[in-house]
């Protein structure tokens, strides 16, 4: 929903600090950045603001003569820009730069930091819900490594021993395998530049770690994926939000159901959906259930952040979340992001 007023931002500068600007900015209800200028043409903030179709100018003087901007950011650290922007801006327009521009740009640092580190803390705290998961399927391999070990202890027959020797190896690749996958998810996000993502294979990857949060026995798997189901973002969030919503959907359906993955591709973009035949959301609950360190669940069973975070990491990648819930019979979280520019 658009607001009643709207700020109107042009930034001078793409460098480190005008690409913080721009990726904070854009979205951020109530501000519409404009335009972004730099005298360096492969600036990855010039880069970035392509990515999200915002006008990108070659002088600064077709940019602050835009008649509707009401905020300029200077943050190319440039007295001379300073002044001359100074001189040909609008009446109207109001100009940050220097000192407070850099303030600004401090302060959106530390919020970048801030949310990472919230992110990585949400994430870790969910390892710890995987334990009894992870116990019981390293425990199995390991029960089978000791009693084939202790049969080889006693047999005489050298194709017996083989057997049991290549059994024991595929059981130890199991366990390395499960160790390899909760290790990549839990270790610290790193910043990355967006890249391709698939989320079939996203939704794959997540699957299989969830199903440690809770058990996939009594639960049916549908997938349902379209081919080409590609967006840019980090591989790493794009884990992290199905990760989320595929346990909480697991989560509502404790007498078992069924648990549907859906992709589809289309002119206008990717959507992807995960629908469960569980409990359902309240009326009261859907409209708080993205506020920060909201849960339904029971005390110790969740942060109240995972949806929080599944929601910054939509509007980080221009996507847009909605959620379809019948009290009872199940809901359905789709997630729509715009179709990719030509490369």
């Amino acid at each position: 929903m658009t607001p009643d007023y709207c700020t109107r931002v042009a930034i001078l500068g793409a460098g480190r600090g005008g690409l913080a600007l721009l990726d904070l900015l854009h979205q951020t209800p109530g501000i519409q950045v404009v335009g972004i200028t730099d005298k360096n043409p492969s600036a990855l903030g010039l880069q970035r603001a392509r990515e999200l179709n915002i006008p990108v100018h070659e002088q600064v003087t077709d940019l602050i003569g835009n008649h509707g901007i009401n905020l300029i950011l200077d943050v190319t650290g440039d007295p001379a820009v300073e002044r001359f922007v100074a001189v040909h801006k609008r009446p109207e327009a109001e100009l940050m730069s220097g000192p407070s521009a850099k303030v600004l740009w401090t302060l959106v640092q530390q919020e970048a930091k801030l949310q990472a580190e919230l992110f990585d803390a949400e994430k870790l705290a969910g390892i710890g819900s995987f334990a009894a998961g992870i116990a019981h399927d390293i425990n199995n391999p390991l029960q089978l490594i000791l009693g084939l070990a202790e049969n080889i202890r006693e047999e005489r027959d050298l194709a017996a021993i083989h057997q049991e020797a290549t059994e024991i190896i595929e059981a130890v690749k199991r366990t390395t395998a499960i160790c390899r996958d909760l290790t990549s998810y839990a270790r610290r996000s790193a910043p990355c530049e967006s890249t391709e993502v698939s989320l079939n294979a996203k939704m794959d990857d997540a699957l299989k770690i969830a199903r440690y949060a809770a058990g996939l026995q009594d639960i049916t798997v549908i997938k349902n994926y379209n081919e080409g189901a590609i967006v840019k973002g980090n591989p790493e969030e794009v884990l992290h939000m199905f990760v989320n919503l595929i346990t909480n959907a697991v989560h509502a359906m404790e007498k078992g159901g069924t648990l549907i993955l859906h992709t589809r591709v289309s002119p206008e973009g990717v959507t992807a959906s995960v629908s469960d035949t569980g409990c359902g959301i309240p009326p009261d609950s859907k409209e708080r259930i993205f506020e920060p360190f909201f849960t339904t669940k029971p005390p110790g069973k969740g942060t109240g952040l995972g949806l929080y975070n599944v929601r910054s990491i939509v509007t980080k990648m221009h996507g847009r979340i909605r959620v379809d819930s019948d009290v009872g019979n199940g809901t359905t979280v789709s997630i729509e992001f715009p179709a990719r520019a030509p490369s």
